[in-house]
């Protein structure tokens, strides 16, 4: 595969990464129970507050370290795409004063798909655990 085209999935690999492990740890650090309380005042179950912290959390870490990048990319897509839908369409793409907008969880969103749809292979542990598919770009 192309270098230039590994280093840039490496680089949105990370830095989406990080964006969901740093998330998730807020989401604990600011009180579970309010966000699950805020899940609730939209309609979801409050239980899946906790999923979603979960989710981001493990998932920020597998990501950075390259491990289930299609699989992991794939959860955080369908979580940007619940996120926009049920928190954010209602306040636009830019939002506004009273409600955040969803370009950020639109970017989170593309970067999720374009490893879900390509992986990320390069300084990833996936690729080292299988040293027989260290050429494929789905580790």
């Amino acid at each position: 595969m192309n270098k230039k085209y590994e280093v840039s999935l490496l680089l949105i690999r990370l830095v989406l990464g990080i964006s969901f492990l740093v998330h998730g740890v807020v989401k604990f650090q600011s009180g579970i129970g309010n966000i699950a309380g805020w899940f609730e005042s939209i309609g979801l179950p409050g239980f899946a507050a906790y999923v979603v912290g979960i989710i981001e959390v493990v998932g920020g870490i597998a990501l950075i370290l390259g491990l289930g990048t299609r699989i992991v990319s794939t959860l955080f897509a369908l979580l940007m795409i619940g996120a926009i839908v049920k928190a954010k369409w209602a306040g636009g793409f830019l939002g506004s004063p009273q409600m955040a907008g969803y370009e950020l969880d639109l970017a989170f969103f593309v970067m999720a798909l374009a490893l879900a749809i390509a992986g990320s292979s390069l300084l990833s542990l996936g690729s080292l655990l299988s040293p027989g598919n260290s050429k494929r770009a789905d580790a």
